[in-house]
């Protein structure tokens, strides 16, 4: 009986296709920013959604990628801390 573990099984197109795990990749990486940037801000969970005018669980839940975010809710919560967001080239990503 052979055994497969989780690196081999997501990166198998047959169980999670490339254009899911392209997307699954940019959500972790937009999450991360996002933690980044609160901490950076040297702001709690609470301290930003209260200034969202969100619920700290509705902070505490998105970065927990529990819900997928909506534009309105990016925005709501990058706009206290001085973010945006932008499209960019990706050759131009670090």
């Amino acid at each position: 009986m052979s055994s497969t573990n989780f690196r081999d099984f997501y990166n198998d197109d047959t169980n999670v296709s490339p254009a899911e795990r392209a997307r699954i990749e940019f959500e972790v990486e937009l999450i991360g920013k996002l933690i980044e940037a609160r901490e950076a801000k040297g702001l709690t969970q609470g301290q930003l959604a209260e200034a969202a005018g969100l619920k700290q669980s509705a902070v505490a839940r998105l970065e927990r990628m529990r819900v997928t975010p909506q534009i309105d809710t990016l925005f709501k919560v990058l706009t206290p801390m001085g973010y945006k967001l932008a499209i960019v080239p990706r050759n131009e990503l670090v």
